[in-house]
């Protein structure tokens, strides 16, 4: 026992320090949580189609899925199916991995259940802090995954934004070029407000589909623990009359 406590103790602490390692490279916004907004939900989808889905599958999810943020069949079909003509099918895209490597470097992750790995929060911030790289193959770069392959194909709403460096010498005398700041070049088609809302709802509808059933599972597992600390109180109460007389 003493043994699996250390090795339980040891593990928390290992992860306890991948987290702050992680905090402590980049800062991350908290991202707004509109998992239960059906209306934030489904402009994140349109974003989702029309932004992500040129590049990234999501292979988990089906377009039928969408019935769970109050979109119909018709409304689907009209708005957000361009990849495919039968709404029953998986979110795929016609390019293929081989050739999205060739032009990126990298074949672009399915989304299913990208939020699920990386987190609200990493995905809020990363959608927000692309800036014009000239020295990058696509033009772009990003704060919070540097020297990314991605280009910024969110960069017309947003506009272009050049990143402001600081050099600042560690405790082992190396410089370290950090970020302090972004400056906007040219406007987009959408305020900064606007736009931060904007990535809100995309980001929370990332998170809805990496677990679509994740309200139903919460509900059901609370009216779980609800009969488990029934049952226990019984059986407790059984106990206690079944031993009363013994002694």
């Amino acid at each position: 026992m003493k043994k699996l406590l250390s090795i339980l103790a040891m593990l928390g602490a290992t992860l306890l320090g991948t987290q702050v390692m992680a905090e402590e490279g980049v800062h991350l916004d908290a991202a707004p949580n509109r998992t239960a907004d059906l209306v934030s939900l489904q402009r994140g989808a349109r974003l989702f189609v029309n932004y992500c889905l040129n590049c990234h599958s999501a292979s988990e999810m089906r377009y039928t899925r969408l019935h769970d943020i109050g979109l119909t069949d018709q409304e689907i079909e009209d708005n957000l199916l361009f990849a495919t003509n039968k709404v029953g099918n998986p979110m795929t895209v016609a390019m293929r991995p081989a050739d999205a490597k060739e032009w990126f470097g990298v074949a672009p992750p399915d989304l299913s259940v990208e939020a699920r790995a990386r987190g609200a929060d990493w995905i809020y911030t990363y959608l927000r802090t692309f800036y014009k790289d000239d020295s990058r193959p696509t033009g772009w770069n990003n704060a919070v995954f540097p020297n990314v392959g991605m280009p910024h194909v969110l960069w017309q709403l947003q506009g272009v934004r050049t990143a402001k460096f600081e050099d600042s010498t560690d405790e082992s005398g190396e410089v370290e070029h950090r970020i302090i700041g972004f400056q906007q070049v040219t406007p987009g088609t959408m305020s900064a407000n606007d736009y931060d809302d904007a990535v809100a709802d995309l980001t929370s509808y990332l998170v809805w589909m990496g677990e679509p059933a994740a309200k139903e599972r919460k509900q059901l597992g609370a009216w779980v623990l609800l009969f488990l600390g029934l049952l226990s109180f019984f059986a407790w109460r059984l106990n206690a009359a079944y031993w009363k007389d013994i002694k």
